[in-house]
């Protein structure tokens, strides 16, 4: 398994820790991504042990290794159960999700993920899926854009972005990633443009990939798919699916509503393992700066 890795993957010794792998286990990586986490998890099995991996982008998944050990799964991980019943699996002993995108992603400026390189706007993790950003923001109405720019980038002024977006779209449909930095720039605060920018690209993504429905349809299925024992490992980037992951692991609902019983003792089908979240070192930072960010929850299903 000496293909090389397209991602650093983020918090890889914390990871292998949480996940407690026993040598004969049956796992499961959502996000194959460059497929560091998967290699070094298949490194730790024997012939009983096995991997499952999923990732809907193709580049991906032509990328993924042969091994006795490893199913490379070619779906989004919303389908996570129907997987794993095709392949006649009951149970798992461990569940990791690594929610960042790839640096094959950032990098390329075909796929319209940064800001930094010129090209068209598209941002599909599944090239195969119709709707791509440039549609989102030429269709969207102003509301509608507002919303996204507030609630997944957590933008404070969403609705003059939205505003000039669509008085620009009247004029000349957005197609690029130049075409919004020239409409948008003005609104952006020139001493955080990085952040404001990336706060910006960062909600157009979740939306065209509809990451947070996605995430919350996976933790449901992960909770049932997981055997009693079983480990739940998510690595989140920002506040939005930090606080949905760390709600959903102390209840066991994505309401975060914890129940308990007649006694007041908590029923969640979780304990979590993390108080706080595992967050990266500062050599981690300075090898692999996209891991600033990360934050890495463990629960065990009880």
């Amino acid at each position: 398994m000496s293909q090389e890795v397209y991602h650093i993957p983020a918090l890889l010794p914390e990871t292998l820790e949480a996940l407690d792998i026993k040598s004969n286990g049956t796992y499961v990586d959502v996000t194959f991504g460059g497929g560091g986490h998967s290699r070094a998890i298949v490194e730790q099995l024997d012939e009983e042990g096995h991997l499952y991996s999923f990732d809907q982008d193709e580049d991906a998944v032509k990328r993924a290794f042969e091994d006795s050990r490893f199913t490379i799964v070619y779906s989004n991980f919303r389908f996570l159960s129907n997987f794993l019943r095709y392949h006649k699996v009951d149970g798992v002993d461990g569940i990791l999700a690594d929610l960042g995108v790839s640096f094959h992603h950032f990098d390329d400026k075909d796929r319209g993920f940064s800001f930094r390189f010129e090209g068209q706007l598209d941002m599909r993790m599944n090239q195969k899926a119709k709707r791509t950003a440039a549609w989102i923001l030429n269709n969207y109405s102003e509301e509608q854009l507002a919303d996204v720019f507030y609630l997944y980038g957590e933008l404070k002024n969403a609705r003059k972005i939205a505003s000039v977006i669509c008085k620009a779209r009247s004029q000349s449909s957005i197609d690029t990633v130049e075409q919004l930095l020239e409409v948008t720039k003005p609104l952006i605060n020139p001493r955080q443009e990085k952040k404001e920018l990336a706060m910006l690209f960062q909600a157009l993504r979740i939306e065209v990939n509809g990451e947070i429905d996605v995430l919350k349809k996976f933790l449901q299925q992960a909770l049932d798919s997981l055997n009693p024992g079983g480990r739940l490992v998510i690595i989140t980037y920002h506040s939005l699916e930090d606080r949905l992951v760390k709600n959903f692991m102390r209840s066991g609902n994505l309401k975060g509503e914890t129940e308990k019983d007649f006694f007041g003792r908590n029923l969640s089908p979780f304990k979590l393992l993390t108080s706080k979240p595992i967050v990266p070192s500062a050599q981690e930072v300075e090898r692999n700066p996209r891991s600033r960010s990360a934050k890495l929850r463990v629960a065990q299903k009880l």
